[in-house]
């Protein structure tokens, strides 16, 4: 079992680097960096430090299908939203998205829709547009995007998406958390 590849990857997810795992453990940055090559094996104690950082269980850390992770998602686990007033609709393509660091969605929008107004935010926004043509209003200034063009934009300013087609226009959109 490679142990230094794991505790690696735990602390990677974590979002924390060597110098600071080897700070909330009490360890240097070098041992956490031979420790991660399997240069050198950390006694039982320290492993279990390292780990309960890490926010795993010693199960967890070696049950193999408890670490799996989902990575296809089919239709049946995709939730819809339709705002008939406002003339679009979500449809969001990973379960639970709005707590993970991406939030990817399908967004359509009838002739004359738009989507709601959002306020400045640290977030990053992507999108595909499938289908028609799109506008995006970014603070004063006014963006155009057709079928096969892509959009991407740090959401600073207010900003919105509305239909500038006759007829439907779709897009795939994934908007980054905004308190990462």
């Amino acid at each position: 079992m490679n142990i230094g590849r794991k505790i690696k990857n735990l602390r990677l997810k974590k979002g924390l680097t060597q110098e600071e795992l080897g700070e909330r453990t009490d360890l240097s940055k070098g041992y956490i960096s031979q420790i991660e090559r399997d240069l050198s094996s950390p006694s039982i104690e320290t492993f279990f430090t390292i780990i309960e950082v890490l926010g795993c269980t010693p199960k967890q850390f070696f049950d193999e299908e408890e670490r799996k992770q989902k990575v296809v998602y089919d239709e049946a686990e995709q939730t819809f939203y339709q705002d008939e007033e406002r003339g679009y609709q979500i449809q969001w393509l990973v379960p639970e998205s709005n707590e993970k660091e991406m939030e990817p969605i399908r967004l359509t929008l009838n002739e004359k829709g738009e989507h709601k107004t959002f306020e400045p935010s640290l977030s990053e926004t992507f999108g595909y547009v499938l289908k028609g043509r799109i506008l995006v209003r970014l603070g004063r200034h006014f963006y155009q995007a057709k079928a096969g063009e892509s959009i991407y934009f740090h959401a600073s300013e207010e900003h919105q998406i509305v239909n500038d087609h006759e007829g439907l226009s779709e897009l795939l959109l994934v908007v980054t958390d905004s308190y990462l």
